[in-house]
């Protein structure tokens, strides 16, 4: 049962790894107030009120549990009791291999289970500044988009510089201005996910001829100017512009989000196509697609005209045009702890995108662990680390010294954060490896953990 003379924690943003926090710690009886800034103050990004909105995506990657590290992520948050991947599952939408969900959908039913939680208060409202000292345990999950006042007040207090990068957002159209004529469903190696059959993805090929001309229109198209303290901000390799890619090659494309392998066009089946855009599904309905890989910072006018060379795309309608946002986030290896506090001020905690971790279900699993050992604090143990061999592990520990302060750059889950195993083991049974691993030593760090309260 809670004990209801407990204080309570504050967490600082209802994103995806805020949410997480506050109902980790929620779960084990342990009072919450959720502080989120929105509507009160808007951001760049964000379109709604509503908490752990998607905003680049509506995809969490691959759901392959056995041979992807975003997979095993999956799993081992689930096991973990996990919110945000509980409302993932529950409001998928076909992807191939992928785990995506219905934007509205997901977020809708992250805000009622979190509005909807006896020991969860959510209070809309900006924190200008560092938390109140009377504020014994915070944990600030504000994300990539954190308020000037409370970004400038941290780095401030730490003596450090926060870095910082541009995140660019993908357009939207809706699948009855596709002209399937020209373009056809189909899955990359007919591969079935979550929910899937196979053709999960609308296909757009190119021949040579318009991939050569669609990529000299992206060179030569107007782009978003730039102000003058973000012209030194470096891009997230993970998550570069279209035309960025485009810039560095002729052939970058197509080698990169635009492949055309694993896809057999059959409107032309008796040759592969030289470039295809793939589009993905992004609601329940299936009425609207995101085009995969497409993030730009091209002004909006050029965004519609030259995604209208897109093979099938000629007449497409956007529900969304793409767009451009700063992230922010902390040299973590150097100020955080291995238990997510801030060194200088360990009632702080920090969680989330905020803190170099990179994707969607990342910032979720660091918000996890922060709520988990915030919860452990306030019920008087100590928080107890996951094993470095899970992907939870991998992750703590590379944002908390794994990785060099000197050059720390946001970083998505992967087998290369994760203690060797075998070196006899080779290709795939490698990566089969490092997943049972993960999940043995996941169940025993799980049976030591206290029992939810709630």
């Amino acid at each position: 049962m809670a004990d209801t003379s407990l204080s309570p924690v504050h967490v600082i943003g209802g994103g995806l790894a805020g949410s997480e926090a506050a109902w980790q710690l929620a779960q084990r009886g342990v009072p919450v107030v959720l502080h989120e800034m929105r509507p009160v103050r808007p951001t760049e990004a964000h379109s709604t009120d509503q908490l752990a909105e998607l905003v680049c995506s509506n995809s969490f990657r691959s759901d392959d549990a056995e041979y992807n590290a975003v997979g095993l992520l999956h799993e081992e948050m689930r096991r973990c009791g996990s919110l945000i991947l509980r409302c993932a599952d529950a409001h998928k939408v076909p992807a191939g291999g992928a785990l995506a969900m219905d934007r509205d959908g997901f977020a809708g039913a992250v805000t009622e289970a979190i509005t909807g939680h006896p020991l969860i208060t959510v209070e809309r409202g900006e924190v200008a500044g560092l938390p109140p000292e009377d504020w014994d345990s915070v944990v600030i999950a504000t994300g990539p988009l954190t308020s000037p006042p409370l970004a400038e007040a941290i780095r401030s207090f730490t003596g450090e510089e926060s870095l910082a990068f541009f995140d660019a957002i993908a357009p939207i159209v809706y699948l009855e201005s596709v002209d399937l004529s020209k373009a056809w469903f189909q899955s990359r190696y007919d591969k079935p996910g979550p929910g899937g059959t196979g053709k999960d993805y609308i296909n757009c090929a190119f021949e040579k001829d318009e991939y050569r001309a669609f990529i000299d229109a992206l060179l030569t198209a107007e782009k978003v100017d730039f102000k003058e303290w973000e012209k030194s901000t470096p891009y997230f390799e993970g998550c570069l512009p279209i035309e960025v890619m485009a810039e560095r090659g002729v052939d970058t494309l197509r080698y990169g989000p635009m492949k055309p392998v694993g896809l057999t066009n059959p409107h032309k089946p008796e040759r592969r196509p030289y470039a295809v855009v793939q589009l993905r599904q992004d609601n329940a309905l299936g009425t609207l697609y995101n085009l995969v890989g497409f993030q730009t910072k091209l002004r909006h006018a050029e965004q519609a005209r030259i995604f209208r060379m897109i093979p099938g795309l000629e007449k497409a309608e956007f529900a969304r045009l793409g767009g451009l946002h700063r992230n922010t986030f902390l040299n973590s290896p150097r100020l955080l702890d291995g238990a997510l506090r801030l060194k200088a001020q360990p009632r702080i905690r920090f969680a989330g995108q905020v803190t170099g971790c990179e994707g969607y279900v990342e910032s979720a699993a660091v918000g996890l662990l922060a709520g988990r050992f915030a919860a452990a604090e306030r019920l008087g143990g100590e928080p107890s680390a996951p094993p470095v061999t899970t992907a939870l592990g991998a992750i703590l520990g590379h944002i908390t010294g794994g990785a060099n302060a000197d050059t720390y750059q946001p970083m998505n889950v992967n087998f290369g954060l994760f203690p060797p195993v075998d070196e006899r083991i080779r290709g795939r049974d490698r990566k089969l490896a490092y997943t049972r691993r993960a999940l043995e030593d996941l169940e025993g760090w799980l049976k030591a953990a206290p029992a939810v309260a709630v």
